[in-house]
């Protein structure tokens, strides 16, 4: 037995719900017909939902309804009822109805009428008793619940049905407003669905796999620094990839799972969340635990070099993206050949390595490491460069090109300045290259940081602008017609907020500076406050032509820097003018 290292998981009554349709049709997967809808009905179940009312389903009747809870839920359904011996429910519940039988479109997620509701759910049995109570062994997820009623020969009393909300205790703690809506109108969703992909573990997704995956956790962690003091969840998830380790020295892609799956690159992005750690909790006996599991995936990884010093054919899925283009979400040659996406992740990687081990006075192994990245950079231009174009191809064959492999050789920090330029033009203008999509996008969001262009990443945030129109309640998998409903991957814009458009970033390892370098674009304004181990970092700015004002204010113990049009100046503890300082 040890001390448990998380808090209790939320566990809250909601009575929350409306009935959308009420009907007397018993076929669950029959298409939803509103002209079928008993409205008198509908209201009686909303009762019992918001008001604890009771009511009556009379003997011999068949009642098929669908409640839309306004929100997405992970609860255990609480179901009392009374007499009904022979009766038969069954709740089921669904992210979003669908268009048709089989495929994955639905449209959008407010409307019910003409959809289907696809999925099976719990069955309760009354027996005649009084004041039965029923839940589920483990919770439910999404927004609709369909509750299907069948008595036989007594009436059933519903007295009660309610929802127990269960997840991670995470709340926002930071706050942020600027001059563009269409930013704030954002926050509640991907906050909704952080909190929705946060339980015992983080998840990719709690309707389908519920399972933790490297590549969501490493982004679902960066939003948790960003909202919350609390690094409890990070922590343990950090510690369990490291716990999943196989004999190659690679991490599995998910766990714990029962089922092995490998995901190379996700095991290059744990290297990833350690330094992300580093930089903004500081635990420095802790991060010294962990690099020895991240020095075992670079070795891992270097077991595939081929005799072109280049990686190839790493075992496992290779997913980097769910680009359409690309089967199963792999890039160009990243099944069975060379990839240049896949190398310019790994130089990407031994940079943070070496970063890692700077912090940890291992000045010999990060010297290690910058070698390596250089040479596997000088190995990567010569097979992937592409002078004709001014981009790095995604092959050898130089036949297919992404932004992938554009933000990742920007983001190794290798690229000289005049190709740099190069690749920026084309990153920002090509319109053939394959697209980031929701996940990657925070990589995309990375890049055009270090670019300077933040009209462009409010482009590319015109997705997250349509969420709310569309009625999502938490943010997607993959483009539409997207699977999952709720994904936490897609919660990475609360990151950017802070991170990239007020600018504020950790300015050492263990954030025990702060380095502020707003860029706010096209907004005319924008601030928050940002929750810091020792207080809270507050920025507040309006932009006047190039030029900006506003203060910012740092906790006390809390030093830093500030950049802004070239400019660099130290900053100290309390508060000061933008116009005092630059």
């Amino acid at each position: 037995m040890k001390p448990a290292r998380l808090p209790p998981m939320l566990d809250a009554v909601r009575a929350v719900g409306v009935a959308r349709f009420v009907a007397g049709d018993k076929d669950a997967s029959a298409r939803v017909a509103m002209r079928d809808h008993l409205a008198g009905e509908a209201q009686d179940w909303t009762a019992l939902l918001q008001q604890g009312a009771s009511l009556e389903v009379p003997a011999h009747t068949n009642r098929r309804i669908i409640l839309d809870l306004e929100e997405y839920y992970c609860a255990y359904p609480r179901l009392i009822v009374s007499k009904g011996c022979g009766a038969r429910l069954e709740i089921a519940w669904e992210e979003a109805l669908f268009l048709d039988e089989k495929s994955k479109n639905k449209g959008n997620r407010n409307e019910i009428d003409g959809r289907f509701f696809r999925a099976k759910g719990d069955i309760f049995l009354p027996d005649g008793g009084l004041s039965r109570t029923f839940e589920t062994l483990w919770w439910r997820a999404g927004r609709y619940v369909q509750v299907l009623v069948q008595t036989a020969d007594e009436p059933l009393i519903i007295e009660s049905l309610c929802w127990r909300e269960t997840r991670y205790p995470l709340e926002m703690e930071s706050s942020f407003t600027a001059s563009d809506e269409r930013l704030l109108h954002v926050i509640p969703i991907a906050m909704r669905c952080l909190q929705m992909d946060a339980h015992e573990t983080y998840m990719d997704c709690p309707y389908y796999e519920q399972l933790m995956y490297v590549g969501d956790t490493r982004l679902e962690a960066l939003v948790t620094y960003i909202v919350t003091r609390d690094a409890r969840l990070p922590r343990k998830a950090l510690r369990i990839f490291d716990a999943s380790r196989l004999e190659n020295g690679l991490t599995q892609s998910r766990y714990p799972s029962r089922i092995r799956q490998v995901i190379p690159p996700f095991s290059l992005w744990w290297v990833a969340m350690i330094h992300d750690f580093a930089s903004w909790r500081d635990d420095r006996a802790f991060v010294a635990s962990m690099v020895p599991g991240a020095r075992g995936v670079i070795d891992g990884i270097l077991r595939y070099q081929n005799d072109s010093g280049l990686i190839e054919a790493l075992p496992g899925w290779n997913f980097t993206d769910w680009v359409p283009e690309w089967p199963c979400g792999i890039p160009p040659d990243g099944d069975n050949g060379v990839s240049g996406i896949i190398n310019w992740h790994f130089v990407l990687t031994l940079r943070l390595l070496a970063e890692l081990e700077d912090y940890l006075d291992e000045g010999e192994l990060a010297a290690r490491w910058r070698r390596l990245a250089a040479q596997y950079t000088a190995r990567i231009t010569d097979h992937f460069w592409d002078e004709s174009r001014g981009l790095f191809a995604d092959d050898c064959a130089h036949s297919c090109f992404s932004e992938h492999a554009q933000c990742l050789a920007i983001l190794s920090g290798q690229i000289d300045a005049g190709r740099r330029e190069r690749i920026a033009a084309g990153l920002l203008a090509d319109n053939r290259l394959a697209r980031t999509t929701i996940y990657f996008t925070h990589y995309l969001f990375e890049t055009y940081r270090i670019l300077g262009r933040i009209d462009t990443l409010m482009s590319r945030l015109s997705l997250w602008f349509e969420l709310e129109r569309l009625g999502f309640k938490t943010t997607f998998e993959e483009p539409e017609p997207s699977r999952s409903d709720c994904h936490a991957w897609g919660a990475h814009p609360i990151y950017h907020y802070f991170a990239t458009l007020l600018g504020i970033r950790p300015g050492a390892m263990g954030f025990r500076t702060v380095h502020i370098a707003p860029q706010l674009g096209p907004l005319t304004g924008a601030s928050g406050k940002l929750v810091h181990p020792l207080g809270e970092i507050e920025v507040d700015l309006a932009a006047e032509r190039n030029s900006l004002r506003g203060s910012i204010k740092l906790p006390p113990g809390l030093s830093g820097t500030f950049t802004h049009a070239g400019r660099t100046v130290e900053l100290k503890p309390g508060e000061q003018s933008i116009a005092q300082i630059i």
